[in-house]
């Protein structure tokens, strides 16, 4: 992405933003892409039909090539006793009912066959979750992150992918949040310190070329 002249200089200068690349197995996590997030109408949704559109694609091209991918969803018991202070900080969230379609993945982007939903109860794919023991399994070195939100999920899932010692890598284009100073900010911030900020075709042409075939 084009990021200020001025910012992008002073933390270029002061060596921030190298890039990490793609490794030998990448994996893919779909970010909290339930309906409660992308249904404009809801109190926790925006309009992301660009990032189902990306995200769809680049399911397609790790499925084309048998590579992991799972996706996350958060949610809540009806008493939300299992949401914490996060809840009295977000009520909001109190929407997120376990068992209901709020909390589904939204059916452009649903997983097929055996991928998993990994149910999570705070930011992070990797908190209080058994995704790190997932992705050793598969011997994962790079994560790719789609989803929701750029300044909170996504965010937070980047950060601990890199403190997990994965590559980390964000299609800026495959993620959104409710407003685009966040969105924006937050991306630049990553692609300083935590992930490589990329494009979704650029996952794509590596993928296809690291992999083999070709992807729509």
């Amino acid at each position: 992405m084009d990021w200020p002249d001025e910012t992008a200089a002073q933390y270029a200068e002061n060596d921030f933003g190298e890039s990490v690349g793609l490794g030998e197995q990448p994996a893919l996590v779909v970010i909290d892409l339930i309906n409660a997030f992308t249904d404009p109408e809801s109190r926790l949704g925006s309009a992301v039909g660009g990032v189902l559109d990306r995200t769809e694609r680049l399911l397609a091209v790790f499925r084309d090539h048998d590579l992991p991918r799972y996706f996350t969803s958060i949610a809540f018991e009806e008493s939300c006793g299992d949401a914490g202070m996060f809840v009295q900080k977000v009520p909001a969230l109190r929407d997120l009912e376990l068992g209901t379609d709020r909390v589904a993945v939204d059916e452009q982007v649903a997983p097929v066959g055996d991928e998993r939903v990994i149910l999570k109860k705070y930011a992070s794919a990797f908190f209080g979750t058994d995704l790190q023991a997932e992705l050793t399994t598969h011997r994962v070195d790079t994560l790719v992150i789609a989803g929701v939100t750029t300044s909170g999920c996504v965010r937070a899932t980047a950060v601990d992918s890199l403190q997990h010692g994965y590559r980390t890598i964000v299609p800026a284009d495959a993620v959104g949040d409710r407003a685009e100073g966040p969105h924006r900010a937050n991306l630049f911030d990553i692609d300083a310190k935590y992930g490589d900020v990329v494009e979704t075709d650029d996952v794509v042409r590596f993928v296809d070329a690291e992999f083999g075939g070709e992807s729509p």
